[in-house]
């Protein structure tokens, strides 16, 4: 049924469509909508049954949702930015103990200082804790990872993280096409846990493991996810059987068989870069877009295939490794057959900023022309940047960075003096 909704509306229709037994949170810009849909469902018997948890945290959500699942129920919880740092210590156990919770990350920046916009910092600060991470492009592909991501997590007894973009999508309306309890039913089967609290068999979850296992069992943890490498695009095929359209995957491709130029990226900033890439196609320029659906696990084949024409690649990232620089550039250039000094890292749209098609248009300029250095920051104000630079060296009692900035550029005013 297609239907104009609101991101988050949708992703909630898709979660309820999954019959989850449990569903824990705590609301947190920009996935509250998410949660409370939700809530809305299981208060007027919509989504039955099931028990939806107010907790007093991120990280009681996500030990409530550990609980339960633990349990044997279908666990499902969202969050996002702060809150997902609040739960880390119980994200990594969550994947450790090898339970199939799923949860929306609505992406958004970390302070401080504080910020609400969108960028991936949150999502990719957890990208080394087990979960699988599925990126969506768009809402009607965060509506399909949801189903996807339910059947992939109880398959391999592994916790998935759905990644949408705060705001750009969560609060975006859009035409989606919702489908039928029929259709997900037939998709993603009854919920057979591979692991239960059961007082008739009684077993321990959570043991202490010494040296002498604990390798191993952290080598499982990474063979399950190099499973999910076979698992998400032959069920991606499946779903597009049942349901009619192509979703989810390992990586999309656009315009790559022939291009020299590749841009790389994950999430809503794919169909700005394929605009952009589609008006340089006029001018004759062989470029294209390898879009990243699948971050953990990394899918080293598939990109390395999708790069293999390319003489230069250009990774474009909402996030940043202080001190180092690109973060999904490194995936990147690990996985690119050619060599290393040809993958340039661009880091854009931290904390909200815009990307335009006219800065990719320069960008992209300068990657055809040879001219784009290794690390670039899109739109970077340079003159700012060395404003406060200068202020640091000529007073010791400088102050804090971020509102020295806002008083620069006049959105607070200056002291007095």
């Amino acid at each position: 049924m297609l239907k104009q909704i609101e991101g988050s509306a949708a992703v909630a229709e898709a979660v309820a469509l999954c019959r989850p037994e449990v569903i824990c949170a705590y609301p947190i810009s920009p996935q509250t909508h998410i949660v409370e849909a939700l809530g809305r469902m299981v208060t007027d018997g919509r989504l039955a049954p099931c028990e939806f948890i107010n907790v007093e945290s991120e990280f009681a959500a996500m030990s409530v949702a550990i609980g339960a699942s633990a349990a044997g129920a279908r666990a499902y919880t969202a969050t996002a930015s702060q809150g997902l740092l609040f739960m880390a210590e119980a994200v990594y156990n969550a994947a450790g103990l090898g339970l199939p919770i799923v949860m929306t990350v609505a992406n958004r920046a970390i302070g401080a200082p504080i910020n609400i916009w969108n960028d991936h910092t949150d999502a990719l600060s957890q990208r080394d804790c087990g979960w699988i991470q599925l990126f969506a492009e768009d809402n009607q592909e965060a509506l399909d990872l949801h189903l996807q991501a339910f059947r992939l997590a109880e398959e391999l007894s592994l916790p998935v993280m759905v990644c949408m973009d705060g705001f750009i999508l969560t609060h975006a309306y859009e035409r989606v096409d919702l489908p039928t309890q029929q259709q997900v039913d037939a998709y993603l089967p009854p919920y057979l846990p591979r692991q239960v609290l059961d007082p008739a068999e009684p077993i321990s979850i959570g043991a202490m493991v010494g040296p002498e296992a604990f390798m191993e069992v952290r080598y499982l943890a990474h063979a399950k996810q190099r499973q999910a490498l076979d698992l998400i695009p032959s069920w991606a095929e499946e779903f597009r059987r049942i349901f009619g359209r192509d979703s989810g995957g390992l990586t999309h491709a656009y315009r790559v068989d022939d291009a020299e130029i590749v841009v790389v990226a994950l999430g809503s900033v794919l169909g700005t870069i394929k605009d952009t890439v589609d008006e340089m196609r006029t001018g004759g320029t062989r470029i294209g877009v390898l879009g990243i659906g699948c971050f953990r696990p990394w899918p080293t084949a598939a990109v390395r295939e999708a790069l293999q024409t390319a003489k230069r690649v250009v990774v474009l990232e909402k996030s940043l490794a202080v001190g180092l620089g690109g973060i999904v550039s490194n995936n990147v250039a690990a996985s690119y057959a050619g060599s290393p000094d040809r993958v340039h890292t661009v880091i854009a749209g931290l904390g909200g900023r815009a990307i335009t098609r006219q800065s990719l248009h320069r960008l992209l300029g300068q990657a055809v022309e040879g001219g784009l250095e290794p690390l670039t920051f899109l739109d970077l104000d340079h003159a700012l940047v060395e404003r406060v630079i200068a202020r640091e060296r000529g007073q010791r009692r400088s102050g804090p960075i971020a509102e020295g900035i806002l008083r620069d550029l006049g959105v607070v005013a200056a002291r007095a003096g």
